[in-house]
């Protein structure tokens, strides 16, 4: 097959699975709202009304109204605003978190797949020491370890989601190698670093990306969730956990104040969840119908 044919291949394959992604309603849905969350938060200097770290003392604990769309906070700085600018913090944190696991996981999983031997027993029972804490637990623990800021935070989350990609990488490339076009890649003299980044990587990466997409979405919560108990972003940066964190006292009197942030990262997370189910049924062929 000339090289011509196997681009006119792979341009179809491609196609083929976007069309069966966008036949998924709520997998576009997800999409759509997620795109839409995103360009809300990087817009945020233009769309907020009020600075993220603007006081108005006279203004705190206000209801949602025309002036303060989702209400103000004890400091009566205006929570929609603090929100959007939030959604920058909580993306980015969620994006690179995943690039470091896959980074990291993925280079482990795939050289103990590859290589085998001494090499995949030394690094899976690493792998496994890490799988048996629970990844909340090992993020704190770390976030302890080096102290609160939003670097700490992704290196956390990031250390915590290694070991998970470091078994689908290892599983996608385990399956991938024992098939006849790596043999003949191998018997015409093609070396390992070719053969793992030219071929199996590339046909590997259907799992991956579905466990990315879902892995930003628990990233996210899992760095609101440091920043609820105080271990993840630190006042006044505005993330979403830490505006739960900070409206917690007044849920009672206030509930405006956990509640619209709560909103945008549930939204967030089912959009993330949306978009991972709709790749999972394209790119995975045993779903087909």
């Amino acid at each position: 097959m000339s090289e011509h044919e196997k681009s006119t291949r792979k341009k179809s394959m491609g196609a083929e699975k976007f069309h069966a992604f966008m036949k998924n309603k709520l997998a576009v849905a997800g999409a759509g709202l997620l795109i839409v969350m995103i360009l809300l938060s990087a817009l945020s200097p233009v769309i907020a009304p009020y600075g993220y770290d603007e006081q108005y003392y006279e203004e705190a604990r206000q209801t949602p109204s025309l002036q303060h769309l989702a209400g103000t906070d004890e400091l009566g700085r205006d929570i929609f605003s603090r929100i959007l600018y939030g959604g920058r913090v909580s993306l980015t944190i969620g994006i690179i978190s995943v690039g470091i696991g896959l980074l990291c996981g993925g280079s482990l999983g795939v050289l103990a797949a590859y290589y085998g031997g001494l090499a995949e027993t030394a690094i899976m029972r690493i792998i496994d020491i890490l799988m048996a804490i629970p990844s909340i637990i090992l993020s704190i623990s770390i976030c302890a370890a080096l102290g609160s800021g939003i670097v700490n935070t992704m290196i956390a989350v990031g250390i915590s989601s290694i070991p998970t990609y470091a078994r689908v990488f290892r599983s996608a490339v385990i399956s991938e190698k024992s098939k006849e076009y790596i043999e003949a890649s191998k018997a015409v003299g093609a070396g390992n670093a070719r053969i793992i980044l030219r071929h199996i990587l590339p046909n590997s990466l259907a799992p991956v990306i579905v466990q990315a997409s879902l892995g930003v979405a628990q990233a996210i919560t899992t760095a609101a969730s440091l920043s609820f108990i105080g271990l993840g972003i630190q006042p006044p940066n505005p993330e979403w956990g830490a505006l739960l964190s900070g409206g917690r006292q007044y849920i009672r009197d206030y509930p405006h104040m956990v509640v619209y942030p709560g909103i945008a990262i549930m939204l967030t997370v089912l959009a993330l969840n949306l978009i991972g189910d709709g790749l999972r049924d394209a790119l995975d062929p045993r779903l087909k119908r």
